[in-house]
């Protein structure tokens, strides 16, 4: 473990003074990307020179226990273990911060939310866990803007996009990609069966452009008339974008901003952040089988989770984790369900899976 913090502090210090040249300032990419590793780094920093203060006062201590005085010998042994625990905490920690980190958890994200089996009911779902994820963001102080939006006639919706702004939002959202179903009586069913519907959640990181750069030959803009809410410019202008990459197929479609020029810049990085998932996809096939630290494989046809509303239960399949709290969790109180994947993830990391 020394070494690879030996190993961080040189790095630290090599950023800091690359971060103090005077050049640095004429190329913003490499200051944001130097800037970012050093704030990724300074956790591990900090931690490592409380744990090392910590040697060198159970080190002082063992000295003074070997004093004539024997008061000065008793204080010190009395001493040493709350010290020692002290620093088994701190290694425990310097653990934690020495795993691998997923360069993609301090990112912002897209986030699609899409009614799939099971009809109107499936679409009611949908609403409800935009309804269920937005009460979540506010708890935790992300900001959200809807991208796009598909009403459906029996409630919900068929489609909604959003993008999420924040601390990291994709550290704790990560692992909501893929089927969501739920178990319960519909308001149209008046024999009280209970059925079972599904909906579907996807995940991106929000791509920069430093991580991945768009060929905009490769892109064709198309521009229609916007329908349904969106301001006084809906059904008047050509404010709505849609735009294809040609080369995938990939498509994607804006109307909720204010301008086609928003609509369009909107677009754009939805376009961007699909097209590096999509890359990601393919470098980590190349490189063989996934991470095995992954939980799940974020497919959106992987059943991860089943909401089963007569029994008040929330089971997430991947990890075995069930509470009768889902009255709690769809008032956006998603924490324990978050903070298991996070645990689950860690100890996978941790023992080396």
């Amino acid at each position: 473990m020394k070494d690879r913090l030996d190993a961080i502090q040189a790095r630290y210090d090599y950023l800091q003074n690359e971060l103090s040249q005077p050049d640095i300032a004429s190329d913003i990419e490499r200051m944001t990307k130097l800037s970012k590793e050093l704030s990724s780094l300074e956790p591990t920093v900090e931690a490592t020179k409380t744990y090392e203060e910590l040697l060198n006062q159970l080190a002082d201590l063992k000295e003074i226990a070997k004093d004539e005085d024997p008061e000065m010998r008793d204080w010190a042994h009395s001493e040493i273990p709350a010290v020692k625990e002290s620093i088994e905490a701190q290694e425990l920690l310097l653990q934690k911060l020495l795993v691998p980190k997923d360069p993609n958890d301090d990112k912002n994200i897209i986030m699609e939310i899409r009614g799939a089996a099971g009809g109107d009911e499936a679409n009611i779902f949908a609403g409800d866990l935009f309804r269920m994820y937005t009460k979540y963001f506010e708890h935790q102080g992300f900001k959200y803007e809807v991208i796009q939006a598909v009403e459906n006639e029996g409630g919900g919706y068929s489609q909604i996009e959003l993008s999420i702004t924040g601390n990291g939002p994709f550290k704790y959202l990560k692992y909501e990609s893929g089927a969501h179903r739920v178990q319960r009586v519909p308001q149209t069913e008046s024999q009280g069966r209970v059925h079972t519907s599904t909906a579907t959640v996807v995940v991106l990181p929000e791509a920069e452009a430093i991580d991945f750069e768009l060929n905009m030959n490769e892109l064709r803009i198309d521009t229609y008339r916007s329908s349904g809410n969106g301001g006084q410019s809906v059904n008047t202008t050509d404010s709505a974008v849609r735009i294809t990459h040609e080369p995938t197929g990939t498509v994607v479609t804006c109307q909720d901003g204010k301008s086609q020029h928003e609509n369009k810049a909107t677009a754009l990085r939805v376009m961007r952040s699909r097209l590096f998932d999509q890359l990601q996809q393919e470098q980590m096939a190349k490189a063989g089988e996934e991470r095995r630290s992954k939980i799940g494989t974020g497919d959106r046809s992987e059943k991860i989770r089943t909401y089963n509303y007569p029994q008040n239960r929330i089971t997430d399949h991947r990890i075995g984790f069930t509470i009768q709290q889902l009255d709690r969790v769809m008032e956006g109180k998603l924490e324990p369900v978050i903070d298991a994947l996070l645990d689950e993830e860690l100890k996978r990391k941790l023992s080396g899976n």
